[in-house]
């Protein structure tokens, strides 16, 4: 992965078209490195989870490419490089689980390196299932699921609901919860943890644990589809 940050940085520095048609055959280096990543990422969170296993790179990579139509934002190109490994791919709208690679230069996304199990823009629909399963099953989910996930994993609370929903009691033990409209969890990562050999490796045993928790969220995803 070195080569993949120190291309990102430059990247950073360089976010126009003359610069990146001039350094092509750098990127397509450094794409083929992350794609090989990205491989071998399907296999190892394959290897416990089996919608993850039929997976192709296809469906879980992204273009560099910025879409800038309505963005104030004209840079042509990301400067990271994220993989989203879910059931039925990254169109799905299924939870599943993100790796991304920035710059490291901020701590805030799209800089940062991190981690993500979930996804965002669920169904309405979607949501008031998870809101009445959490509420009505909170110790289960609490104890069964919560409990078991690192406490370097956090509740992604961007886009909550300033107040809880009037259906729920705002002083319940799972209120934060009721305010979601993403249910996402996040983790950070730093150099040293993208540096480091073996990343596919440590990438998936980091995301096992969060396996029940998506496993949750597609059981509400699956429902709604099968009513629809």
């Amino acid at each position: 992965m070195k080569e993949v940050l120190a291309f990102l940085r430059d990247l950073e520095q360089n976010n126009n078209r003359e610069w990146f048609h001039a350094h092509k055959e750098r990127y397509l280096f450094v794409q083929k490195k992350w794609n090989a990543f990205c491989e071998e990422l399907i296999r190892e969170i394959g290897a416990y989870d089996p919608d993850i296993a039929q997976l192709t790179l296809r469906d879980c990579t992204y273009r560099i490419y910025r879409d800038t139509r309505f963005s104030q934002d004209k840079s042509p190109y990301k400067t990271h490089f994220g993989a989203f490994l879910a059931k039925g791919g990254k169109k799905s709208m299924h939870a599943g689980y993100y790796f991304h690679v920035g710059t490291g230069t901020s701590g805030s996304y799209p800089q940062a390196h991190m981690l993500a199990a979930g996804n965002y823009c669920y169904e309405s629909a979607v949501v008031k299932i998870l809101r009445e399963d959490i509420s009505y099953g909170w110790q289960e989910f609490s104890e069964e699921i919560l409990a078991r996930i690192p406490s370097d994993f956090r509740v992604d609370m961007e886009g909550a609901l300033k107040r809880v929903p009037r259906d729920y009691p705002a002083d319940a033990p799972y209120a934060d919860w009721m305010r979601l409209k993403n249910y996402c969890l996040l983790a950070d990562a730093d150099d040293d943890f993208i540096l480091q050999p073996h990343l596919a490796q440590r990438v998936a045993e980091r995301f096992r644990s969060t396996k029940p928790f998506l496993d949750y969220i597609n059981r509400a995803v699956d429902y709604v589809r099968e009513e629809q």
